[in-house]
């Protein structure tokens, strides 16, 4: 069962997950900051968050489809 804290923090996870799937990052880190904020734990908020700040320093390629590709182990 839901627990009303851990559907707010989904609502905004969800949030983040779809700004980012539309290269909105900073938006995106917004909502995976809040996510965080309610579940400071929360571990795929916090790599999207760590994804974010790679991809606004770095864009991702016009065709990008969404793949995060690591390049160091």
């Amino acid at each position: 069962m839901l627990t009303p804290e851990i559907q707010k923090m989904l609502d905004h996870y969800n949030a983040g997950l779809e700004l980012y799937k539309q290269r909105n990052f900073q938006k995106a880190m917004e909502e995976f900051r809040k996510a965080v904020e309610i579940i400071p734990e929360d571990g795929p908020s916090k790599l999207y968050l760590e994804r974010c700040e790679h991809f606004i320093e770095t864009p991702p390629p016009a065709d990008w489809d969404g793949v995060f590709v690591m390049t160091t182990k």
